[in-house]
């Protein structure tokens, strides 16, 4: 069994910064795509971005692409999201998601392995 731990989320002002973090423990697997998912209250889940097992390749989301990046240190069987210019709009759960193999989805129905979730509360 894979556990996945987010971390990092809370409460910040418009334009501020964030940065999540999610640690991988248990049976990790490699190769594996991870992603960051998010879900605000009244909506679906929502893809945010994804990165490949070497972190050649990185895919956004269309409303966070430019502010957010994705970076994974697979020594440190852990993946970040840094969030900058953060607007009320991306207050939400975010979790991250694991996938067997190296090609990407933005479906969450692709990921086999997911998180808890963290809160990211963004105030205008």
């Amino acid at each position: 069994q894979v556990m996945l731990v987010e971390s990092g989320g809370g409460l910040v002002q418009a334009g501020g910064s964030l940065r999540l973090s999610c640690a991988a423990s248990g049976r990790t697997f490699s190769p594996n795509t991870m992603g960051w998912f998010r879900q605000a209250p009244g909506k679906e889940r929502e893809f945010v971005a994804a990165i490949n097992w070497s972190a050649t390749n990185t895919y956004y989301a269309d409303s966070v692409k430019g502010r957010f990046t994705i970076s994974r240190d697979n020594a440190k069987n852990t993946m970040y999201l840094q969030m900058n210019s953060l607007k009320p709009e991306d207050t939400a759960v975010y979790y991250c998601a694991a996938r067997y193999g190296s090609t990407w989805f933005p479906s969450e129905a692709k990921y086999n392995y997911w998180g808890q979730g963290t809160q990211v509360t963004v105030s205008s």
